[in-house]
């Protein structure tokens, strides 16, 4: 498998995290959101993702090359091919909450805050960082509410799941606009619980062969 990705790109951070946990070994090639004018926009690149964005996971299947992007499809796909450990938990209702608190920040928070939409508010002339900042605040607190009587130490249950996954980097994300997070007591928890595990440490921006 080959990711491609930015070290600094929520979405691709989701993938790592999920693939690291799987166990799944993975070439990762840079592509970078900036030089160049943004490299996503390169012909070889959007011919992988119409979109121009990352993450995209590049599999070989019955001879084929596919490219598969958008984080939470590739993670749903991730889920079938290598179904341990469970991302997704069995429990119809507690599947619902993993891809409830997914969809809050994968809908609700991230998109609002991305590099496209801050550039577009900044066109417009508006303050692109108050922007984001107040995107993550009201996403995050909306969060918080819907998981503070959690008593287990991730967001659903004993182990990761989805939710947690795209916890992990919109956290960080939330922590570049100043935002004071000690007001999201519950998900800081969780965040803590995540980030004693190997794969999350591992999947890191930080740790990352394109990291600045």
């Amino acid at each position: 498998m080959i990711l491609y990705g930015y070290w600094r790109s929520s979405s691709s951070w989701r993938v790592r995290i999920a693939l690291n946990l799987k166990g799944i070994t993975y070439e990762n090639v840079p592509v970078h959101l900036v030089k160049d004018g943004g490299r996503q926009h390169a012909p070889e690149h959007v011919a992988r993702n119409p979109m121009h964005q990352v993450p995209v996971l590049e599999v070989e299947r019955d001879g084929q090359t596919h490219h598969l992007t958008q984080s939470l499809a590739i993670l749903y796909w991730l889920e079938q091919e290598f179904p341990e450990p469970r991302l997704i938990p069995r429990d119809p209702m507690l599947a619902h909450r993993a891809w409830e608190a997914a969809e809050l920040i994968n809908s609700g928070i991230q998109p609002l805050q991305n590099l496209a939409t801050a550039l577009r508010v900044q066109a417009f002339g508006g303050d692109r960082h108050a922007w984001s900042a107040t995107a993550n605040s009201e996403g995050l607190g909306a969060l918080e509410t819907l998981v503070r009587d959690a008593k287990t130490p991730f967001m659903v249950g004993d182990s990761p799941t989805i939710a947690d996954i795209c916890l992990i980097p919109q956290l960080y994300s939330a922590r570049r606009y100043d935002l004071d997070l000690s007001i999201y007591p519950t998900l800081l928890r969780i965040e803590a619980a995540c980030e004693a595990l190997p794969a999350f440490q591992h999947a890191h921006p930080s740790a990352q062969p394109d990291a600045q």
